[in-house]
């Protein structure tokens, strides 16, 4: 399977570089798996295409201020991208600079560009800009005063209220980059889905380094694909197992979401260790020919599921999510859930009506 293969041309003028106004403003593209048919809504027309009892489940991961900026001791300026926290002073990173080797000390610099107490201490140089960074104290009281919102690349203008890049239901701290298909929803349209007896489940995944980088491998399967943390808690299992029992839909608001939920059923069939294959290993028939859906159970910690075009869903029923880059690990599991040709098609469709595209672009229900 060729990475080009999910390769589309986007007209730079549809990529969102500000939220509107209104979250839930956003145009809605809904596609229909069964029939292929796709209908032009806004986003609170989600409330006429969800059912009593469904369950939605979000992602409530916290974007973190984790973009910081210093000097090295050679006065030499120093970009740092925060992604994962391996310990309490220890994290992963992308730097951005010359000549950051290991034992490189970076002093932090606050928003007005003077230097701080905090020094960083390169500990291990990774594959690329990635590196590991050990800092003198945490830095948990320091985030308002050093860190900046790290916008994704293609956004060029200023974020006015860096909460946008913020779902309204976020809490704990831990993501490089917003779950932005989270992003459209209003407390007014959450308590109109609650009304209507649609249930609202939360999961945690952060995200991290995949987010960032992109697909550079030729072929999709020789791509390999970072863990992130995630977490969904006993309490929250039991829940949407008896909700679809019940006969309620699971349906994932975004595609953190779908690996969280995705990775909680491999969970419960007892598949253990690295997921990363599981695509490959659903593809080459070494797993059942249909998978029904199976429960989800607990777990917190990493997962490396990267799902494509292959891989047998065992947990999800439908899927809110924006549109995505180009070669994407992003796209390969939207075409994974609704199909290669699908995917090209309803892409198509949504240049050619001008839909908005990326983090702060409208979204797309897949039913």
């Amino acid at each position: 399977m060729k990475t080009r293969d999910f390769d589309y041309h986007l007209p730079p003028e549809l990529i969102a570089q500000s939220p509107l106004p209104q979250r839930d403003a956003s145009r809605l593209l809904i596609y229909h798996r069964q029939s292929g048919h796709s209908q032009h809504q806004q986003f609170t027309a989600l409330l006429d295409h969800l059912q009593p009892g469904d369950i939605l489940v979000a992602n409530d991961s916290r974007v973190i201020p984790a973009r910081l900026f210093g000097r090295k001791a050679s006065g030499g300026k120093v970009e740092i991208l925060l992604l994962q926290q391996l310990e309490q002073i220890r994290w992963q990173v992308l730097v951005g600079g010359r000549k950051v080797t290991a034992g490189t000390t970076i002093t932090l610099h606050d928003k007005e560009g003077v230097p701080s107490e905090i020094i960083a201490e390169v500990t291990a140089v990774l594959p690329g800009p990635q590196r590991e960074i050990t800092f003198n104290q945490p830095l948990d009281n320091h985030w308002q005063r050093l860190g900046h919102t790290p916008l994704p690349p293609y956004i060029h203008q200023a974020l006015d209220d860096p909460e946008r890049y913020q779902t309204i239901y976020a809490h704990p701290p831990g993501s490089a980059a917003a779950p932005t298909a989270g992003l459209h929803f209003t407390p007014e349209l959450l308590l109109a889905l609650r009304d209507k007896g649609i249930l609202l489940e939360m999961v945690t995944l952060h995200v991290g380094l995949d987010t960032f980088k992109p697909v550079e491998a030729g072929e999709v399967q020789q791509h390999t694909i970072h863990s992130e943390w995630a977490r969904l808690t006993p309490e929250t299992a039991r829940r949407i197992n008896e909700a679809k029992l019940a006969g309620g839909r699971l349906v994932a608001v975004g595609t953190t979401a779908v690996r969280t939920l995705e990775t909680a059923a491999l969970r419960s069939a007892g598949i253990r260790g690295p997921l990363q294959t599981m695509s490959q290993r659903d593809a080459a028939g070494e797993t059942a020919a249909i998978c029904p859906w199976q429960p989800v159970a607990a777990f917190a910690g990493p997962t490396d599921l990267f799902i494509y075009p292959g891989y047998r869903f065992r947990a999800v029923d439908a899927l809110i999510t924006n549109f995505h880059l180009p070669q994407s690990t992003l796209i390969m599991l939207v075409a994974a859930f609704m199909g290669q040709e699908e995917v090209r098609r309803v892409y198509k469709t949504a240049v050619q009506e001008k839909y908005r595209f990326y983090s702060f672009g409208d979204a797309l229900l897949i039913l």
